[in-house]
């Protein structure tokens, strides 16, 4: 794959890429100092691209009971159960970002269990886990443990679907070989 290929699939970006789509990636490239590859790889494609994108940016940054912290912190453990390079690289930049605290990032990527955790983190997180890993096994307990820590109906939809996303987002990374950005790997250490 060439150095600056978002993926190991031969799919090149719509070019030109229409106007909105370019403001997007302006704005992006203003922000974050980079385009993420993730966005360059959907881009062989805008209605996928489009559709992508609304999904991530509603769950991950629309109004929710749940922080954008706890969102990226639920993406890190998803991803590390899965072992999603791509999103283990982007999404603990995030948490190292967002916590302020660098250890915090590098713990949730290698074992969410050894980091200082509240109780409503660790229960977050450990339903996170599990329906990752025993999607089957889930069941009323589990809900009820999210409950006794404190939230809501609507924050364990949130949770589920942060982890479904991730778990489809996780798949198609590692399917296609996506690259992080360089970008990531020193930001916010």
């Amino acid at each position: 794959m060439p150095d600056d290929a978002p993926t190991a699939l031969n799919l090149p970006m719509v070019d030109p890429l229409p106007p909105a789509t370019q403001k997007y990636f302006d704005v992006c490239q203003e922000k974050l100092g980079m385009v993420p590859n993730v966005l360059r790889a959907h881009a062989f494609d805008i209605d996928k691209l489009n559709t992508f994108t609304a999904l991530y940016n509603d769950l991950m940054l629309a109004d929710s009971g749940l922080s954008k912290l706890e969102r990226e912190m639920i993406a890190v453990v998803v991803s590390s159960v899965n072992r999603c390079y791509y999103c283990l690289v982007a999404h603990g930049a995030a948490v190292r970002q967002l916590s302020g605290n660098p250890l915090l990032g590098e713990q949730l990527v290698m074992n969410w269990r050894i980091a200082d955790l509240d109780a409503r983190q660790s229960a977050m997180l450990g339903f996170a886990a599990k329906l990752t890993e025993f999607c089957h096994n889930v069941g009323e307990n589990d809900r009820a443990a999210l409950r006794n820590a404190g939230f809501s109906e609507r924050e364990i939809w949130d949770i589920a679907s942060v982890v479904g996303f991730f778990n489809m987002t996780n798949r198609v990374a590692t399917a296609t070989e996506m690259k992080p950005n360089d970008g990531y790997h020193a930001s916010y250490r």
